[in-house]
């Protein structure tokens, strides 16, 4: 390993972890070189592609911002991004250890058990359906949305593609809507993500990505209840579906539906990973509201 890479700016995984499927995230940026990205199946959630040779050319093209880099190992492909992206004035860092969280030989084994043992969701790439990272991708679904395509949409902005473009069409356009726009039909009969028996697409979307993670299973579980009408899942659920009712009567315009909704399933999710109300014990809540 290059010592140069040791004095750029860097952050824990445990640290990332913490951080990912926010809003305030930070853009991740997948600098592997482009024969270890093809090769891998998988990416880091939510994280943009982009080639070694781009980095600079992003930098100037985009307002800066907080971005985190990660190559193969840590070292110094992510160190040079960073090192490009800190002199256009982003406040960047790299991914200590990077993808693979170390490199056997190379660090100390007890990095790189850490940082194994606290490594950052990761998301399979669908080059079948063009969503891998390198460019935004489009998803299109019925109009006048409530619960599952809404809770698809924030799924996919927070933990696979944060540029994504979704629309809203008629019923009978989904499929042909999806074809003009290079777009990928959801939450409709017969499109890829879609209802399978009592799951509804937010499960689908789930496991279409190799998403895990405690906090979106409870989410799927109230996302479930109440699109599906059964409250008694979750007693999150009712709430949600009022909540989604209520916002459904007060915009008409989808696009407006869409984004005042997200900040819902923000709050909501945030919820999931803690499981714990705002009483001064503190105790953990199960999904039946049960404390443990």
């Amino acid at each position: 390993m290059d010592t140069s890479a040791l004095s750029v700016p860097f952050v824990f995984p445990q640290e990332l972890a913490v951080r990912m499927g926010r809003a305030d995230a930070p853009l991740l940026l997948d600098v592997r070189p482009e024969a270890k990205f093809l090769e891998s199946p998988r990416m880091l959630a939510g994280a943009r592609r982009c080639a070694p040779d781009d980095v600079a050319a992003l930098a100037a093209s985009e307002t800066a911002r907080e971005v985190v880099a990660y190559c193969v190992y840590g070292h110094q492909v992510s160190a040079d991004a960073v090192a490009a992206l800190r002199a256009a004035g982003w406040d960047a860092r790299r991914l200590a250890g990077g993808f693979e969280g170390g490199e056997a030989g190379v660090e100390a084994p007890q990095d790189i058990a850490q940082w194994r043992a606290h490594q950052p969701l990761t998301v399979l790439k669908r080059p079948d359906w063009g969503v891998t990272g390198e460019k935004p991708s489009r998803w299109v679904t019925r109009e006048r949305p409530k619960i599952d395509r809404i809770a698809c949409p924030w799924l996919i902005r927070r933990f696979i593609d944060a540029r994504a473009e979704f629309f809203y069409v008629p019923t009978l356009q989904v499929f042909e809507e999806a074809d003009r726009l290079g777009a990928i039909a959801y939450d409709t009969p017969d499109a890829p993500i879609t209802h399978e028996w009592e799951r509804c697409s937010f499960d689908a979307l789930l496991r279409a990505f190799d998403l895990h993670a405690p906090a979106l299973d409870v989410l799927a579980t109230i996302v479930r209840g109440a699109d599906t009408s059964r409250p008694e899942l979750a007693p999150q659920s009712a709430g949600l579906l009022a909540v989604s009712l209520g916002l459904w009567r007060l915009h008409a315009d989808d696009q407006a539906l869409l984004a005042a909704a997200l900040p819902v399933y923000d709050a909501l999710y945030e919820w999931c990973r803690s499981a714990r109300d705002d009483t001064p014990n503190g105790k953990v809540h199960t999904l039946t509201g049960a404390a443990q």
